[in-house]
């Protein structure tokens, strides 16, 4: 919580006064709306309240808090909708408005605070409405086993009450305590924190650039979030020991962002458990029960060494990002499945050195020419290579003789537009042609068919070059066969996860305003 307090020291200033300004109306058929600016330090936001608003607003602090009925400008029957006097209401109701802010400093009555939105984006208001609705919904939805949605804002709200050390009820409501929060955070196992592009609601708050805390949940299973800016999220390795999947999605520039983001204090670490030579500043213990990883459309450059921190990851997703080389992925002995669609992929060297295991591999969407990497993968299932640059059908032979190879993608490559393009695809497989599936298409009988002719074909002239070339049919024949795919009956298929297989999410009901 330290570093948590120290990245958030700019934000923890004396709270200023609250402002409430009457900035203008407007008219809505028959009636004057008028237009409400709030100002809470340096967050602002806009309601609109017509003068029958104002009214109920003065009727219920009448009797609830006993403020002076005459506080409240009188009703006009006649030219209501008079400039002149719009004007001078829109100064005596603004005059109302800073009054009651005055008369009530420190917790607004909940009333004044619904009617001034405090609920969406004061950070009292906010807290005080989500421990409300986790004290009547709470149990329900630990029950239910789904995600729960959270914006970034409820949780820069809650991480700043902590951190100011209030009462946990500042209002004297039991249902508004802080603790339900708290406890609802401490068992919760699915959540979600989506954040929003561009200004909150009707606010100046951009609410993917705040700060927030999650050390408050304890028992995470999975954790998506979306639109936040990762340098500024602090707590989520304190759910190391039970987080089995993780997404974040256009808030990261890096992946040690995510996985050490403590790693910017020290100089050099290591994982936990690794055998130490040299001097190491920190032992940083691994997410050892981390399996599934989404890392997609963010800003990430290379694949770092952070990837050590996940050594049991079994799917890592890295696309859309603007990755540059395949790197580092040696570390994961457990991967079975990677994309890397959407890249800047221009070379495989070596790859296979890197994806031993590897079974599911997308490279859709990347700058790639050649395929000579690929062919010592002999685990390799499922392969997606579409949208790259291949010309030459000579490449397709580094993956033809893959023994295990059952569904390979090429459209909209260069070489796709080549006349019988499947068919001299497929011949490249030779016996297993009839295995394999291209471009999501079953193999047909006329194209098998096609692929015996030009095997035949082939195999003439390989008979006819060797025949001429003594030497080189002594080197070919020395060369070693593709090793076996051996599949256990026991093992089922290596699928990548979808999204329809998590718990389908729960939406805060502070989350409203901020949808996209």
């Amino acid at each position: 919580m330290a570093a948590a307090a120290r990245s958030f020291e700019p934000e923890r200033e004396a709270e200023p006064a609250k402002e409430a300004r009457v900035v203008g109306s407007e008219l809505v058929d028959t009636y004057t709306v008028y237009i409400i600016q709030v100002t809470d330090g340096n967050h602002e936001w806009t309601v609109k309240h017509r003068y029958s608003d104002f009214h109920d607003l003065h009727e219920k602090l009448v009797a609830e808090k006993k403020i002076d009925k005459n506080l409240l400008p009188p009703k006009k029957i006649i030219g209501k909708n008079s400039r002149s006097l719009v004007e001078k209401r829109e100064k005596d109701l603004e005059v109302y408005l800073q009054t009651l802010l005055a008369t009530f400093p420190g917790v607004a009555p909940r009333v004044l605070a619904h009617f001034l939105h405090f609920q969406f984006y004061e950070i009292n208001g906010i807290t005080a409405a989500l421990a409300e609705e986790l004290f009547e919904k709470g149990e329900q939805l630990l029950g239910a086993g789904e995600v729960f949605v959270i914006g970034p804002l409820q949780l820069f709200a809650v991480t700043q009450q902590l951190q100011q050390g209030k009462p946990t009820c500042a209002s004297g409501d039991a249902k508004t305590d802080l603790g339900h929060i708290l406890d609802f955070t401490c068992r919760l196992k699915y959540l979600k924190v989506s954040g929003t592009e561009g200004p909150f609601g009707t606010s100046n708050i951009q609410e993917q650039l705040l700060p927030f805390d999650l050390s408050i949940f304890k028992s995470l299973h999975q954790v998506e979030i979306s639109h936040c800016d990762a340098k500024h999220i602090q707590g989520l390795v304190a759910s190391k020991p039970t987080l089995a999947t993780m997404s974040i999605r256009f808030s990261a520039t890096s992946m040690k962002e995510v996985l050490i983001p403590e790693a910017s204090e020290f100089d050099e670490w290591e994982p936990e458990g690794t055998a130490l030579e040299g001097p190491v500043t920190a032992v940083i213990p691994t997410w050892q029960a981390l399996t599934t990883l989404d890392l997609s459309h963010n800003s990430i450059s290379e694949i770092d060494e952070s990837v050590k921190l996940i050594p049991k990851i079994e799917f890592l997703d890295l696309s859309h990002n603007g990755v540059l080389v395949v790197d580092n992925l040696q570390h994961l002995y457990n991967l079975v499945h990677l994309d890397l669609s959407y890249n800047k992929l221009s070379s495989l060297k070596g790859v296979h050195t890197k994806l031993g295991n590897i079974k599911t591999l997308n490279l859709a969407g990347n700058l790639l020419e050649s395929l000579s990497g690929l062919h010592k993968l002999y685990s390799l299932v499922n392969l997606d290579l579409s949208n790259n640059k291949i010309e030459q059908m000579e490449e397709v032979r580094s993956v033809g003789s893959l023994p295990c190879l059952e569904h390979v993608a090429l459209l909209n490559n260069p070489l796709s537009i080549i006349p019988d393009y499947r068919t001299k695809v497929l011949a490249q497989f030779g016996e297993r042609a009839s295995e394999v599936c291209l471009d999501n298409t079953v193999t047909t009988e006329k194209e098998l068919d096609t692929v015996e002719v030009l095997k035949a074909i082939q195999k003439a002239k390989e008979v006819k070059s060797k025949l001429s070339n003594p030497e080189k049919k002594v080197g070919e024949d020395c060369r070693p066969s593709a090793v076996p795919c051996v599949r256990p009956s026991s093992s089922p298929s290596t699928v990548a996860p979808t999204s329809a297989s998590l718990p389908q999410p729960i939406l805060s009901s502070q989350g409203i305003l901020g949808d996209e």
